[in-house]
């Protein structure tokens, strides 16, 4: 800290950033509730799941998906067992890399993701898609995007910190 008063918010940027954090919380809790519900999958079931659905073949790198999905890949190691157990995905070494792995989505896996998706989607438009206006959308997905794009170009460090 460099001893200079932070730049607080204003009540504008406080009401804003309060409900979004607020809106954060509750949407994905109710999301989550409803997948578990409906489908018997947890959160980071479904986005392995959607994410292999959604690769040419099926099949992803487990160091992309780990990428991909922000976790680490001892964190994606774990889960991908547990969801081999259960017949959803397979691991595979990489013939030209020793210590490469790819995981792919099986059929079951396949047949799971399709059962899960109306569901999820009807979900997501109930308690978010469906409250917002067009224009509301558009303002949000630029801010997203606004967002994800700062964030993605890498970490970056708090004023003074050099």
């Amino acid at each position: 800290m460099t001893g200079q008063e932070p730049q607080w918010l204003t009540d504008r940027e406080q009401r804003a950033w309060q409900a979004y954090r607020r809106m954060f919380l509750l949407l994905n809790a109710q999301i989550s509730r409803d997948l578990q519900h409906d489908s018997k999958l947890s959160d980071p079931d479904y986005d392995v799941l959607s994410n292999l659905g959604a690769a040419p073949d099926r099949r992803r790198r487990v160091s992309e998906l780990a990428d991909r999905m922000l976790w680490s890949r001892s964190r994606l190691s774990h889960h991908l067992a547990r969801m081999e157990q259960r017949g959803l995905v397979v691991r595979e070494g990489v013939a030209t890399d020793g210590r490469g792995a790819v995981v792919t989505l099986t059929d079951q896996g396949m047949r799971t993701l399709d059962a899960a998706a109306p569901a999820h989607v009807a979900s997501v438009r109930r308690h978010f898609i469906d409250l917002l206006s067009p224009a509301q959308l558009d303002v949000l997905a630029e801010l997203g995007e606004a967002v994800v794009e700062r964030l993605a170009s890498g970490p970056t460090s708090a004023p003074g910190a050099d």
